[in-house]
């Protein structure tokens, strides 16, 4: 495998997808990576919930891959997120992200679907069949309607030798303290909700996978980082810092609230989705905006 899974850890945002007239904008794309560069996060996630994958298609996020290696240009990890309800597709994006020069792959569970733990072991071993970057499982039982089990993890642990880790997104907590037990303390754990990225990185994840990250690159690095060093204090002090932030994104549908918030500072251009998805209601967009405003992000010349 060629990276290093000492540089697989940190904060890792999953961008959300700028649009313009119903098109990706890439050129806002390629800005908002050079943001998080500058910004200290330790690597991109492309193609994550955040980014509406499932409104877009599988050369839009094939080309999302593309461009995020070449702008990254090795600075930064680029894991790219490559899962999708048919495994054919899932097996076409990433083979594309492996050629495209990923550095790490973070799959879906099957969704919809609701397979048998023995069909999803099968499932990832087909595709990932000569393909030797690491892989992560993405555990968002939420929204996959699909929960891993620890057999699970163990059973691909044993038979995938590049099966590094796993986004968990899920209020579990004693399951990473399981996986970690079975799958080793090198087992590459990152959270996946924002209310317990203080929690879970205390009990041995790694690193975030959060959608606030568009939005505050430096304080989840510095999080991250804090913890590495074991100054636990500070840790705490940025998760409260964070903590009006984290809840906010789940206001209405990820990522509806972080995409108004993320056009009222400048980071995109429109507040633009595409349906089913829509743009946050008057309503929402004011309790955003305090949101905001309590944080230190919008001036009062900008809030009014």
């Amino acid at each position: 495998m060629p990276l290093p899974l000492d540089r697989l850890k940190g904060s890792i945002p999953p961008l959300l997808t700028p649009f313009r007239n119903g098109e990706v904008d890439y050129d806002t794309y390629a800005r908002m990576i050079e943001m998080q560069i500058r910004e200290g996060s330790h690597g991109i996630l492309v193609n994550g919930t955040t980014s509406e994958p499932a409104s877009l298609t599988t050369e839009e996020r094939n080309r999302l891959v593309t461009l995020s290696v070449e702008v990254a240009k090795g600075r930064v990890p680029i894991v790219a997120a490559t899962g999708s309800q048919a495994i054919w597709e899932t097996r076409i994006l990433t083979e594309h992200a492996a050629k495209a020069g990923a550095d790490a792959l973070l799959i879906v569970t099957p969704y919809y679907t609701r397979p048998p733990q023995r069909g999803m072991i099968a499932y990832y071993l087909e595709v990932m069949k000569g393909i030797d970057l690491p892989w992560m499982i993405y555990h968002i039982p939420g929204r996959a309607a699909i929960d891993i089990k620890i057999d699970t993890v163990k059973e691909l642990r044993d038979k995938s030798p590049n099966f590094v880790g796993m986004k968990h997104a899920s209020l579990d907590l004693d399951f990473v303290t399981e996986c970690l037990a079975v799958a080793g303390p090198d087992f590459r754990i990152f959270v996946g909700l924002e209310e317990l990225s203080f929690p879970m990185m205390a009990i041995g994840a790694c690193g975030l996978m959060n959608a606030v990250g568009n939005l505050r690159p430096r304080v989840l690095s510095d999080l991250c980082e804090a913890v590495w060093r074991g100054d636990l204090k500070t840790a705490q002090d940025l998760h409260h810092r964070l903590h009006g932030l984290n809840k906010a994104i789940f206001y209405d549908t990820n990522p509806i609230p972080i995409k108004y918030m993320a056009k009222r500072l400048g980071i995109i251009e429109r507040n633009e989705h595409r349906l089913p998805m829509v743009p946050a209601t008057p309503e929402l967009e004011k309790r955003l905006d305090d949101v905001l405003s309590r944080a230190g992000l919008l001036t009062s010349e900008a809030a009014e």
